[in-house]
């Protein structure tokens, strides 16, 4: 493979380094079905990677938990209205 190739290619996983999820577990991101997502949306909302976050969850067609302070199904309805 070519130099600097496979960086490339890889995602740019630089603001989960700084993501306010990294310091909560993963059942806040994770609940259980039923569950309220109303606490990991307030992190999300606070934390400056969130935008990052959810453009890789949409890009990599993320299907469970919370990201980019977005459920699955507020994510299945933004890619929809994206086209």
């Amino acid at each position: 493979m070519a130099p600097g190739l496979a960086s490339d290619l890889a995602p740019d996983l630089s603001w989960q380094q700084d993501a306010l999820c990294a310091q909560a577990g993963p059942e806040f991101f994770f609940p259980a079905p039923g569950s309220s997502t109303r606490e990991a949306k307030l992190l999300c909302g606070a934390c400056e990677g969130r935008v990052a976050c959810l453009e890789y969850a949409l890009k990599h067609d993320e299907r469970f938990g919370v990201w980019g302070g977005l459920s699955e199904k507020e994510r299945i309805k933004l890619k929809r209205r994206r086209g």
